[in-house]
């Protein structure tokens, strides 16, 4: 038996590959839409990818088993209670799927989502009765179990989900062996979840001693626990649940209309007609330079979750990117079903050289000179876009918070006659902020950098 976990760090995604030596099969659990990777390693395998499963309608990414079934013919398996418009193989409590000595006994687990499953996997040359792990999807993740309030649009509250997830963790997960180990669909940073560690493998042992939510409790206290203080979760991910249920375009097609080079007239003529440009440079370069009414969410921090957040799905988007990364930019975003990408900035911010009334910009300034210039007779409002939590634990005296998410619906609580200075802790939403409220007609603004050591980094 094969078994790879693949873990994709800016979404915080691991997805599986599992397969049998003997007849060269393999099977795709969870996949991110890129889906080269896959393939690329079952070539150098000698396997055949056959079948893909989804343990649910993810919310936070975009699947790839439409790719996989468009690419090599993949077979698609889901819950039994799970409803789309592509054809797949409903399995329930109990099926198996047979791939040689492999095994696969789907377990049907509602709680995070109604349609649910986990996959235990067996190595029958090693035993037919002692699974060797379980692919728990978003039911259980290393140290949490997942957010059951995702599907209140299609009429299930939270308590009744996290009710059923009461069942499917101490009637099925829990009575597996306590060597079986744990294998989720994410790790720490994603939104499915509070408290996941920065592992990705566990076993069932430990999660039964470690876990908070497996501790010894009622199923009131239990319901309690963990529909208290969940997250404020993204815009898209109510999309995205609806877009994995669909036939939609692959990831290649989309990627073909987003990889046009545009002028610089094109672009402006594109943005007068209501595209939105994004800038996915370093917020540095940004701040240094860019496009007048351009948006900043660069590559290098948490950019699809704040580009599904802030951007908007029915207006399309052009590209302005280092030059070499503007397919990265593209393909990230269709990771979580931003497919309106329709062209990008040929040759980048140099395309500006000649046009620099085009461009904007604002200073950078360290907390030394903040510190100066609250001390002045004009001194600036603070404005710190961080999460309310961040805030409390410690933030500058007299500063305003206006968490990132809700700026653009808040701007009218920010005075226009006064000087803005703006930041977050590392400098990755304090830019993004900035670009938003120049789109909203402020342009007296500044920008704090380097006071991640007084704030927390973040």
């Amino acid at each position: 038996m094969i078994l790879k976990q693949y873990y994709l760090n800016c979404l915080a995604h691991a997805s599986y590959l599992i397969g049998d030596e003997e007849t060269r099969t393999a099977v795709i659990v969870d996949p991110q839409r890129d889906v080269d990777q896959y393939l690329d390693e079952c070539a150098d395998l000698g396997l055949q990818i056959r079948y893909v499963f989804l343990t649910h309608c993810h919310a936070d990414f975009v699947a790839g088993h439409l790719e996989l079934r468009g690419r090599v013919g993949a077979k698609i398996y889901m819950g039994a209670r799970a409803q789309a418009e592509y054809e797949f193989v409903a399995m329930k409590d109990g099926d198996t799927l047979e791939l040689g000595s492999v095994r696969l006994k789907v377990l049907e687990t509602p709680g995070h989502t109604i349609e649910s499953i986990c996959i235990v996997v067996y190595d029958t040359k090693v035993s037919s009765d002692v699974p060797e792990a379980v692919l728990t999807g978003d039911t259980l993740f290393i140290g949490d179990v997942g957010r059951p309030d995702l599907q209140a649009s299609i009429g299930f509250t939270s308590s009744e989900l996290a009710s059923k997830l009461y069942d499917s963790l101490h009637d099925k997960l829990l009575t597996l062996p306590d060597d079986t180990k744990v294998y989720p669909a994410h790790g720490a940073g994603s939104l499915c979840g509070r408290k996941m560690s920065k592992e990705t493998v566990s076993t069932i042992g430990e999660q039964r001693r470690l876990n908070y939510a497996l501790q010894p409790t009622d199923r009131e206290e239990f319901v309690k626990l963990v529909t208290a203080d969940l997250p404020e979760s993204p815009s898209y991910f109510s999309y995205d649940a609806v877009l994995n249920t669909k036939e939609r375009q692959t990831l290649d097609e989309s990627l073909q209309r987003a990889l046009k080079p545009l002028s610089i007239d094109d672009v402006l003529a594109a943005k007068a007609g209501g595209a939105q440009v994004l800038d996915t440079r370093d917020p540095a370069d940004f701040a240094r330079a860019h496009l007048a009414g351009s948006i900043s969410i660069g590559l290098g921090g948490q950019y699809a979750t704040w580009a599904g957040t802030l951007l908007d799905r029915d207006k399309s988007i052009i590209l302005v990117a280092e030059v070499g990364s503007e397919q990265e930019s593209a393909m990230r975003l269709g990771r979580i079903g931003l497919d309106s990408v329709t062209g990008y900035l040929e040759g980048g911010m140099q395309a500006l050289e000649t046009r620099r009334e085009l461009a904007q910009g604002w200073d950078r300034v360290v907390p030394a000179a903040l510190a100066q210039a609250l001390a002045s007779a004009d001194a600036p409002l603070v404005l710190d876009v961080r999460k309310p939590a961040e805030h409390e634990t410690s933030h500058i005296e007299g500063s305003v918070n206006i968490p990132l998410n809700h700026l653009r619906e808040r701007v009218g609580e920010i005075p226009r006659e006064r000087k803005l200075m703006v930041h977050c802790a590392g400098g990755y939403r304090s830019a993004i902020a900035g670009s938003i409220l120049q789109q909203e007609g402020f342009s007296n603004l500044e920008e704090l950098v380097g006071g991640d050591w007084l704030l927390g980094s973040g």
